[in-house]
């Protein structure tokens, strides 16, 4: 079973709700109606009710068995204001401002998963990832001794046999442009998490870098090293090592050569990249030149499961991070 089923598989043993705000993309409704035939999550779905099925039914979609919120609508339009203003009060929000913030679908969506109405959200097909996570961390805040939210891509690569067969964790490659040694460790050990619930194997984390064991020497490999110390030193559970160069985090062959006392080397599973810049690029190489699955930007650090989703995402695309979000509402 791969890796996106055995998620499926499991959510259905406790089935949880979650909220997509952005109805109007075809995009959702396709994965919408995927999701209710599979019966592993409750979809609620933001918008105008007629509009919505209006479009589902022209595209020859079947929505029937989603919940449709309108937010102008909603006899819980006042209740959310209510909750907004006292949550925001300290930051200076007014009622009217409120009320506005609250007809915006993604706004919405965050204050059902709030006030315990739905279980996780999923959003960023058709917006940012400011306009995505900014109510999450306005509303839901951090969770409990959360240093530091990141975000991760599940990477499943067809027909491979390296990380947990052909299943990795690439991060932070969607949020955090630049981390520090403390960011790194934060992103690491989240990442060891994630890894370890969603796939249910051991995570053997990498910190990555243009080298292995000081075969270059400059400040961008010299934060990688602060950083493996570091996380070595306040996680002794933890299997990570670095630096290293992708080949020798991942292929057997050439840890042997490079890093032949690694417990890590050759079998990463988790690449923790020096800075979005590589992240990303890496996870969209990996993507589009092996045509491998990836899932996210899922976030990691939010109280309750928020997830963002590329612009560039397929119906499957989201169909899949519906299901990690279902599961990772699970493991709250």
């Amino acid at each position: 079973m791969n890796f996106i089923e055995s998620v499926k598989n499991r959510a259905k043993a406790n089935v949880k709700t979650i909220v997509l705000p952005e109805a109007d993309d075809l995009r959702v409704l396709e994965a919408t109606q995927t999701i209710l035939n599979e019966k592993f999550a409750n979809v609620v779905l933001v918008g105008d009710e007629e509009a919505i099925f209006n479009k589902a039914k022209e595209n020859n979609i079947t929505i029937e068995g989603a919940k449709i919120v309108n937010p102008a609508k909603s006899e819980k339009y006042e209740e959310y204001v209510n909750l907004l203003v006292e949550l925001r009060k300290n930051k200076g929000m007014t009622e009217e401002e409120a009320k506005k913030l609250v007809l915006d679908p993604v706004y919405y969506g965050t204050m059902m998963v709030k006030s315990g109405e739905a279980d996780g959200l999923v959003s960023g097909a058709a917006h940012s990832t400011a306009d995505t996570l900014r109510p999450a961390l306005q509303i839901l805040k951090t969770a409990p001794n959360t240093k530091l939210v990141s975000a991760f891509f599940v990477m499943v690569v067809p027909d491979c046999e390296y990380g947990e067969n052909g299943t990795f964790i690439f991060a932070d490659s969607g949020l955090n442009p630049n981390p520090d040694v403390d960011g790194l460790e934060a992103i690491a050990t989240a990442s060891a998490k994630s890894f370890e619930l969603l796939v249910e194997k051991k995570a053997k984390i990498a910190m990555l870098s243009y080298s292995t064991y000081g075969s270059a020497k400059s400040d961008l490999t010299q934060k990688m090293i602060d950083a493996t110390n570091q996380i070595k030193a306040n996680n002794p559970n933890l299997m990570v090592d670095g630096e290293l160069q992708l080949d020798a985090a991942i292929i057997p062959e050439v840890a042997k050569m490079k890093a032949p006392e690694s417990k890590v080397a050759g079998q990463a599973n988790v690449l923790i990249f020096p800075d979005l810049n590589a992240g990303n690029i890496g996870y969209k190489l990996v993507q589009r030149l092996a045509k491998a699955e990836a899932y996210g930007p899922l976030c990691q650090g939010i109280a309750k499961p928020v997830n963002d989703l590329s612009r560039g995402c397929s119906a499957q695309d989201i169909v899949g991070v519906v299901a990690i979000t279902a599961l990772q509402a699970q493991n709250l």
